[in-house]
């Protein structure tokens, strides 16, 4: 005997067999195979996965609370009001960049399933994330850069690592992530590191005088003493105890050399990789040549840092022209 499909007010609809195009796919079945395509086929990082897991899960909660069990059974008004609900207190009071990136998340997942043939149609193709406000990068300027790479001590050794570890953050336009998973052999090239990005994707990035210098000094006189204190590893970074240093201890180094250089701006791993691109355009680099080095796979995103550079000049002009005000 066929099952009828339960309607939005709950009653069963038996007017005839299941539709086709709304097979028994239960919502972690469906997740679960998202998740194995962006991990196999799209490559996509680990990190990457984890965050989709976690707002797939927020979703597949929502539709629960709402007695939707199958995403066959989603409306596009689910889904905006699953939206609303991540505003309200119970969801969490999420700011418009939060649910726009959950939403992204949803969005993902029923283009999936409509594209695999799972569900007849993608629900979610008319829903529109909130609008967000431009948000600039933050960088700091160059005078403040010189202050913050020689707050470390050059005289021992843990000053000797955070200097080359600054210097290079700043010199190569590094996610922090992709500074401390950096081994010896991916800076063995000379002026030209090695890096591995988002998606396993890799880069070449080169690597001014000064980074250089402060890197080979680390390596000569720092990394080898530490490596004998424990397990030996490639890692180019290394804690006292000799492990790979991590993004939490990175993190620690430059909040320490902040407050040495007495800088009143916020200062995190990001505002090296800001003040990076903001410097080199500010310099004349052009926008496509920043991309390649900071691993952008949209130039859009990279040009979000020419309205930086943009504001400068508008701040010198009206400062240094006599008839700007």
């Amino acid at each position: 005997m066929l099952r009828g499909r339960r309607s939005r007010t709950g009653a069963a609809d038996v007017s005839g067999a299941v539709p086709a195009a709304s097979p028994a796919l239960g919502f972690d079945r469906a997740v679960d195979g998202f998740l194995r395509h962006i991990t196999v086929e799209r490559g996509l990082a680990a990190n990457t996965v984890t965050a989709y897991r976690r707002d797939l899960l927020r979703y597949r909660e929502w539709l629960a609370g709402a007695g939707i069990a199958a995403p066959g059974d989603v409306s596009e008004s689910d889904v905006g009001l699953f939206a609303q609900w991540l505003r309200t207190p119970e969801g969490g009071t999420l700011s418009a960049a939060s649910v726009a990136r959950i939403l992204s998340s949803v969005r993902a997942l029923h283009r999936y399933l409509a594209e695999e043939g799972a569900v007849e149609a993608d629900v979610t193709r008319e829903v529109r994330p909130p609008k967000l406000g431009m948000r600039l990068p933050k960088a700091i300027s160059i005078e403040q850069m010189e202050r913050l790479l020689q707050a470390p001590s050059s005289d021992e050794p843990v000053g000797i690592r955070d200097r080359a570890l600054l210097e290079m953050l700043y010199a190569t336009g590094a996610r922090v992530s992709e500074l401390v998973g950096l081994d010896v052999d991916d800076v063995d090239g000379g002026d030209i590191i090695r890096v591995t990005g988002k998606g396993s994707k890799q880069r070449l990035v080169p690597v001014g005088r000064y980074a250089r210098e402060a890197l080979d000094t680390y390596l000569v006189r720092v990394r080898p003493e530490f490596s004998t204190r424990g397990r030996a590893t490639p890692a180019l970074f290394l804690g006292i105890r000799g492990q790979r240093l991590t993004r939490q201890g990175a993190w620690l180094v430059i909040q320490a050399a902040a407050r040495k250089a007495d800088l009143e701006a916020h200062v995190s791993p990001h505002t090296f990789r800001h003040s990076f691109a903001t410097h080199l355009l500010q310099g004349g680099a052009d926008v496509r040549v920043v991309q390649d080095l900071l691993g952008h796979s949209s130039v859009a995103t990279t040009q979000i840092y020419t309205h930086v550079s943009a504001d400068s000049l508008i701040d010198m002009y009206q400062t240094a022209h006599p008839r700007a005000r």
